[in-house]
C-alpha cells in the first residue's frame, strides 16, 4: 500500500481547509472585513518601506554605506583592524575576524556590514561558532555612525558624560561579548596566528570597486531590507488590526521603564530606527528624568530594530557567510537579549556617575 496515498489527510490541508471556510464565512457575514484588513497592514508597512526605506536619506545612507565600506575594504581596513585585534584574540582563542562585522557596522550599516564581513569571516576560515559570535557581538554595535553621532548630542543635552558611556557600552562589548560567548553557548572558537590569515584587501580596481558596491547596495536595499521590512510589519500590522497590538505596545513600555529604558524612543528603536529615537530622545530635554537617558542611548546604539534582527540578518548572513537562516537568527537574538542586559545594567549602575 502506498503510504503517501493522496486520499490522506494531510495537517496542512486541514488548516487550508479551514481557511476556506472561515474566508467564505467571512465573505457572507462581514464582506468588508478582508479588504479592512489589508488595509491596515498595508498602512503599517507603507511609513516604514516608502516613506523611511524609499524617500527619505536611509535608503540612501545603506547604499552609500555599502559603497563606503567597499573603498575602506579596498584600501586595506580590514587587513589593518586583523592586525590591530590579533594579540588580544589571540589571548582569548578566538578568530580576530568576529570583530570585524562590528566595526564595519559602526561605520557604515548593519546590513552592509553583513554583506562586506561574511566572506571575509569565511575566508579567515571563522568556524560556525566563531561566525555566530560575529553575529552576536554585531548587535552591540550602533548600526551606523549617524546613530552614534546624534547619541552623543542627545546626552550633551542631558549634560551626561558621554566618554564613559562610550567606552562601555560600545567599544568594551566588541571584547566582552566575544569572550563570554566563547566561554559559554559558543566554544567552538580557536586560536589563530596571524600567519594562518589570509589578507583581506581585495585587488579589483578602484572603479570598478565603487560602481560594483553602488549595484551591491541597491540590491541589498530592494531585495533584502525592504522584503525583510515589510514582512515584519506585516505581522505588526495584522496584529494591530485583530486588537492585540495595544496590548503588546503597551507591555513593552512597561518593561522598558522597569529596565531604566525611556518607554518613547526605547519602541521606536525597536519597532522603526534607532538614528530616528536618539534624534528624539534630544528633545525631551527637561520632560523626562535624565537617569532613563543612559538606557535609551545603550539600547538605541545598537542592532535594532526588530526587523534586521528577525529579517535583514538570516537573509543577509544566510547568502554571505557559512550560517543558515536559523543560525544567523539565534545568534541575533542572543546578541539584542544581551545588549538589552547591558542596557540596564549601564542604566542602573552606571548612571549615578553621569548625572549630576
Amino acid at each position: 500500500m502506498n503510504t503517501n496515498s493522496r486520499s490522506k489527510w494531510h495537517p496542512f490541508e486541514v488548516v487550508g481547509l479551514i481557511l476556506v471556510v472561515g474566508s467564505l464565512l467571512i465573505l457572507l457575514i462581514n464582506p468588508n472585513s478582508l479588504s479592512d484588513f489589508f488595509n491596515a497592514i498595508i498602512s503599517e508597512v507603507k511609513p516604514i518601506v516608502v516613506d523611511v526605506f524609499l524617500t527619505s536619506e536611509i535608503g540612501i545612507a545603506i547604499i552609500i554605506s555599502v559603497i563606503f565600506g567597499r573603498i575602506i575594504e579596498r584600501l586595506g581596513f580590514t587587513d589593518g583592524l586583523i592586525r590591530l585585534f590579533v594579540p588580544i584574540m589571540k589571548w582569548l582563542k578566538i578568530n580576530p575576524s568576529v570583530i570585524i562585522p562590528s566595526v564595519y557596522n559602526i561605520l557604515g550599516d548593519i546590513n552592509a556590514a553583513g554583506k562586506i564581513s561574511g566572506p571575509v569571516l569565511v575566508k579567515a576560515k571563522a568556524t560556525i561558532g566563531e561566525q555566530k559570535i560575529a553575529v552576536a557581538t554585531m548587535i552591540q554595535s550602533p548600526q551606523s555612525f549617524a546613530t552614534l553621532i546624534l547619541g552623543i548630542i542627545a546626552l550633551s543635552v542631558f549634560n551626561i558624560n558621554a566618554f564613559p558611556l562610550i567606552i562601555f557600552s560600545i567599544f568594551l562589548p566588541i571584547i566582552v561579548v566575544p569572550f563570554i560567548l566563547s566561554k559559554t553557548i559558543y566554544r567552538d572558537t580557536r586560536k589563530v596566528e596571524l600567519e594562518d590569515l589570509p589578507r583581506f584587501t581585495p585587488k579589483t580596481r578602484f572603479l570598478e570597486t565603487i560602481f560594483s558596491a553602488a549595484k551591491e547596495g541597491a540590491e541589498l536595499l530592494f531585495l533584502t531590507i525592504i522584503p525583510a521590512v515589510a514582512a515584519v510589519f506585516f505581522f505588526i500590522g495584522a496584529l494591530r488590526f485583530l486588537g492585540a497590538w495595544d496590548v503588546i505596545e503597551s507591555s513593552l513600555s512597561s518593561i522598558l521603564i522597569f529596565l531604566s529604558i525611556e518607554p518613547s524612543t526605547g519602541i521606536v528603536s525597536i519597532l522603526a530606527a534607532p538614528t530616528l529615537a536618539v534624534a528624539q530622545l534630544a528633545e525631551l530635554s527637561g520632560t523626562i528624568d535624565p537617569r532613563l537617558v543612559v538606557g535609551s542611548f545603550v539600547l538605541a546604539n545598537s542592532g535594532l530594530p526588530l526587523s534586521v534582527i528577525f529579517g535583514q540578518i538570516p537573509v543577509t548572513w544566510a547568502e554571505s557567510s557559512n550560517l543558515n537562516e536559523r543560525e544567523a537568527l539565534i545568534a541575533a537574538i542572543i546578541g539584542m537579549i544581551i545588549r538589552f542586559l547591558t542596557a540596564c545594567i549601564l542604566a542602573y549602575f552606571l548612571t549615578p556617575f553621569l548625572v549630576g
